[in-house]
């Protein structure tokens, strides 16, 4: 999907995350018993297979979530998730990366329901320092109910870019670049807050499958998610200068050309909603991080 390394140079102050949906591989994937904590749901969540398996459900009262135990500044963190089959309008689950309090940094995988035989829509947002509002959507061309599909994010000192299951490229497809603009813009960037890996399923009927128009079904509760394979490559030093070792091959790690074909490919053809297209929504002018070189 992306290559590139320069051992030999400090990072660049721009920071990146890149954000992937791969094919189901195989990989060096831990036990949830000793990498995550099930931090809510009253038992709705549940560690099976010896820890290799986890289990999230959602019903009326109440969905659940789980955290990992380290936390990270910079890596590459990879889920298998197989979503809630059926009609899944108005539940959310969720796989991301963040930091803590009310100038939080955040890193978004939300995965929108809907009702039987509709698409599932990714929804993706990156937030620094407690500012939001950078959504991209997408129509996935593929089932994400029937099997595991690994969803990846890699969070290093140049981009932001997320890829999913692609039909014609074994290592997956990009779908989303955020860059670090901070030098020329001013925009802040996830680059000094370390994250925690979390997942959550939940209830947003209010907004989740078209608009709110169609609601949870609750008659089919509890729905359920499954994720598995959780693969946590990072540093967890909450110092910058130690993250910033040249040893890590996810520290500089970039698109090459044949995937930014691909990123351009999968936004033409798939892309429902894209902040930095949303005149509407701001009518006195795009953000700067959209229209920086």
């Amino acid at each position: 999907m992306a290559s590139s390394s320069n051992p030999g140079r400090t990072p660049p102050l721009a920071a990146a995350i890149l954000c992937s949906v791969l094919l189901l591989a195989g990989g060096a994937a831990g036990n949830f018993y000793q990498d995550v904590d099930i931090t809510w749901g009253d038992g709705r969540g549940k560690i099976l297979g010896n820890g290799q398996l986890l289990t999230l459900s959602l019903d009326r009262s109440s969905g659940s979530g789980f955290q990992s135990k380290n936390q990270y500044l910079y890596g590459r963190f990879d889920m298998q998730i197989k979503l809630v089959p059926g009609n899944s309008a108005g539940t959310v689950a969720t796989f991301y990366l963040s930091s803590q309090g009310s100038q939080h940094d955040e890193i978004d995988f939300e995965f929108l329901g809907n009702a039987s035989g509709e698409p599932y829509t990714v929804h993706t947002n990156v937030y620094s320092q407690g500012k939001g509002g950078r959504e991209q959507q997408f129509r996935m061309w593929f089932d994400p109910t029937k099997d595991f599909h690994t969803y990846s994010v890699l969070w290093n000192p140049s981009h932001i870019l997320y890829v999913t299951p692609a039909r014609f490229y074994v290592d997956g497809t990009p779908i989303r670049e955020y860059r670090n603009t901070e030098a020329t813009t001013g925009v802040a960037f996830p680059r000094a807050q370390a994250m925690r890996v979390y997942a959550s399923l939940w209830d947003a009927e209010e907004w989740a499958t078209q608009g709110g128009r169609v609601r949870t079904d609750w008659s089919q509760a509890p729905f359920t998610a499954s994720y598995r394979g959780l693969a946590a490559s990072g540093c967890t030093s909450q110092d910058a200068t130690a993250c910033a070792n040249p040893g890590s091959p996810w520290m500089y790690q970039q698109l090459d050309s044949s995937a930014q074909d691909r990123l351009r490919q999968v936004q033409r053809d798939y892309m429902i909603y894209n902040y930095c297209a949303d005149t509407y929504r701001f009518p006195q002018g795009l953000p700067p991080e959209c229209t920086a070189k």
